[in-house]
């Protein structure tokens, strides 16, 4: 797992296991926010449109359409995930 601080600078060792039983606010709020980004359907002043988020749930990008918005989330070394 590659959890990093807003800085990214790497805030554990690696090789390191984190027992998710004991995970700080700081920790879980990290989590998967070099990996996964959230597509969700909204609607702007032009029509629907595709909302690209943070695992965070940070505002990224717009997109036209979902499989745009899954593209441009691939292309950046990120797994899509369908919020719905």
């Amino acid at each position: 797992m590659n959890v990093k601080t807003h800085d990214g600078s790497a805030n554990f060792v690696p090789g390191t296991v984190i027992d998710i039983h004991h995970i700080t606010a700081a920790q879980l709020a990290t989590l998967g926010m070099e990996e996964i980004a959230f597509v969700k359907p909204v609607m702007t002043e032009s029509g629907p449109a595709f909302a690209i988020h943070a695992a965070d749930g940070t505002p990224m990008a717009l997109a036209s359409d979902a499989t745009l918005a899954a593209a441009a989330i691939i292309q950046n070394d990120m797994v899509p995930s369908l919020v719905h």
